[in-house]
């Protein structure tokens, strides 16, 4: 890992529906009184609010914040606050309004309380910009970072859905640049992909149902995170383009963020591929430039410098200013390459001239089905179907799926169904080969210690198979190696467990069960016994061979597709079940297989690899057997079901 250095300056936040009603509790707690209130005209409803908390006299305001903080404007308001004598400043509103309230805290050393409307994030950085004869200037220090922050969603509900989206790009941005930052470090990477993440999947949302309180919770939660990032590392070429076309253009501060950060990335992303990577991800598209610049033009959002007002003849004056002053970018910054940059955004096509991709469509189209499970009474069933049509949506996306793919899909599994039968369980198979029936089981059986390993139940176990004596030939006369089978059943304590049910079941020597053989009438090498009062089950079959899984249907195409073999390692099934036991289901691998460990069903645990012994001489029982016979022994521990269980 590289050097690191991480520093933030501790701030108190609130975030909470009707948090706006504690300010005046809030500056009590700074033990202050007497506030300067900075608005905007958006804000103007709820600063009437914030003056009603405050006795008469106590509160001054001044509610001409302009955009990108005017020294001119800061130098008025600064005369209010002397008047007035405010031993505190709280501000409402967008990036204007917090922008003032940093720049007269710097100049008096003051408090600052402050609640955004808007999604800039500049409320929780100690970055200010001001602007002067027509060149804007960013600093940074503690000082300005304001002491206390309110989020309140109610403040959000009225924004408009085009300042909305601009203002959560904007947020967005700063995230964005985090990733690539030159001090970007593990908090910040968690912090930016968690707010590019929630920005990317709520803003939608906002967009479809502007009142959607949840999904503006997400949208203001993204800032937050964005806008720590922003706080904690430097910004590259993004931020600067952005300071230069609003402090020397005049262009709006949000909405140019907006229409340049596509074209940023798409600038930056050879030399940063792996912070791509991570917003593409955290944005559920392929390419982060070209699904950055397909959401915000499907939301309705400006994508064009042209039609934000900048001539196309500032464009060369614009990237001599940006290139004029060195700031840390992943790639380096020249004059022409700005130019060309700007070029584009300035006409607004996508970054890289590719294919629009509906990343937007895709999310409203999946939270309309997330809501459309939302009354399903039963609480599990409703979580099983909205992770699956999450999962299956987010797999559709991930991979760009076509119409072909996708009934291909169908076709396969229609025929996986078609091929299914009683004796030839095709879905098991390809549960089975795709490895989920063993993680399915290893969720379910593998949280006991001390107890035998599962395996999975494959697709040629039949209910019910006839129940045998000890000690009876399962192989009926088939021919194979003769194999002594002696188990022994015990609970974890090692109490033998007598009586329990043991359903048995395996391949002939040619890896065939007898549900695969036309020519075998009942039952053959598969048996139901019961243990006796020691626990021990003895019986006679033969060994077991290595065999291909059932290869002639849409499994095989697909092993066959995905160039894998089709083997199984050679193994015996074994169905327990035993009073006020959890019910076990394994299976015992010879170590002489060929294919543990590239079994085609992932179905072998390294504790279920035993030696099939070839002792020689007598039998235990005494049977006469010609030429070589094994032998398996081994003991199965099953797990207690716990008494409110049972």
């Amino acid at each position: 890992m590289a050097n690191v250095v991480y520093q933030i300056d501790p701030a108190r936040v609130l975030f909470g529906p009707q948090s706006t009603e504690h300010v005046r509790d809030e500056v009590a707690r700074l033990n202050r009184s007497r506030a300067l209130l900075i608005t905007s005209p958006s804000a103007q409803e709820a600063a009437a609010r914030i003056e009603a908390q405050f006795p008469a006299g106590m509160i001054a305001r001044f509610d001409d914040a302009q955009m990108h903080t005017p020294v001119k404007i800061t130098e008025q308001a600064l005369t209010v606050l002397r008047a007035h004598a405010a031993d505190v400043i709280v501000a409402i509103g967008g990036g204007s309004a917090i922008g003032l309230a940093k720049a007269l805290a710097v100049r008096t050393g003051l408090d600052q309380v402050v609640l955004p409307t808007t999604y800039a994030g500049s409320e929780v950085t100690p970055v200010l910009g001001e602007t002067a004869d027509g060149v804007k200037t960013t600093r940074s220090a503690p000082e300005i970072r304001p002491e206390t922050v309110i989020y309140d969603v109610d403040l959000t509900l009225s924004m408009p859905i085009a300042l909305t989206v601009t203002s959560a790009v904007n947020a967005l941005a700063h995230a964005a640049e985090a990733l690539y930052s030159a001090q970007a470090n593990a908090v910040t990477d968690a912090l930016a992909v968690r707010a590019i993440t929630a920005i990317g999947h709520a803003l939608p949302m906002v967009v479809q149902d502007p009142e959607d309180r949840a999904a503006r919770s997400e949208l203001l939660e993204g800032a937050w995170l964005a806008g720590t990032c922003l706080g904690t590392v430097d910004m590259g070429l993004h931020h600067k383009l952005c300071h230069v076309l609003g402090g020397s253009f005049d262009l709006p501060h949000a909405v140019t963020h907006t229409v340049v950060l596509p074209h940023v990335l798409a600038y930056n992303a050879p030399a940063a591929p792996e912070a791509m990577r991570r917003i593409a991800e955290a944005l559920g598209v392929p390419n982060a430039p070209s699904g950055l610049h397909d959401l915000i033009s499907t939301l309705g959002g400006p994508t064009s410098l042209a039609a934000l007002g900048l001539p196309a003849s500032e464009l060369a004056h614009a990237a001599a200013l940006a290139a004029g002053t060195s700031f840390p970018n992943p790639r380096p910054v020249s004059e022409e390459g700005i130019r060309a940059l700007l070029t584009d955004a300035w006409h607004g096509g996508q970054p890289g001239g590719g294919r629009r991709y509906p990343g937007a469509e895709l999310r409203q189209l999946l939270a309309e089905v997330e809501r459309s499970l939302g009354n399903a009474p039963e609480p599990r069933l409703r979580t099983l179907l909205t992770s699956l049509v999450r999962h299956l949506h987010g797999y559709v996306a991930e991979n760009d799926l076509t119409n072909a793919e996708w009934m291909s899909a169908i076709d396969f599994l229609t025929r996986t169904g078609q091929v299914s039968s009683a004796t030839r369980q095709e879905f098991i198979l390809l549960s089975d080969s795709l490895g989920v029936s063993s993680a399915v089981d290893i969720l379910g059986n593998s949280r006991s210690t001390g107890t035998t390993p599962s395996a999975v139940l494959g697709p040629f176990y039949l209910e019910g198979p006839p129940e045998t004596p000890q000690g009876t030939d399962i192989g009926a006369g088939l021919d194979g190696v003769p194999l002594f089978t002696e188990v022994r059943v015990v609970s974890q304590t090692g109490e033998p467990l007598a009586d329990a049910v043991v359903d048995v079941w395996q391949s002939n020597k040619d890896g065939l069960y007898d549900v695969q053989l036309p020519e075998v009438a009942g039952p053959v090498l598969r048996a139901r016994f019961r243990t006796d009062e020691d626990g021990l089950l003895r019986y006679w079959s033969i060994l077991p061979s290595d065999y291909t899984i059932p290869s002639d249907g849409p499994v095989g195409e697909m092993l066959a597709a995905a160039n894998r073999h089709a083997y199984r390692a050679a193994h015996v099934h074994f169905l327990i079940n035993a009073v006020g036991h959890q019910q076990l289901i394994t299976q015992l691998f010879p170590t002489s297989g060929k294919y543990l460990d590239s079994d085609a069903v992932f179905g072998v645990k390294q504790p279920l690899i035993v030696e099939f012994t070839n002792p020689g001489g007598p039998t235990p029982d005494g049977r006469k057997v010609v030429g070589e016979w094994h032998r398996l022994d081994y003991t199965f521990t099953l797990a207690r079901i716990p008494a409110a269980a049972e």
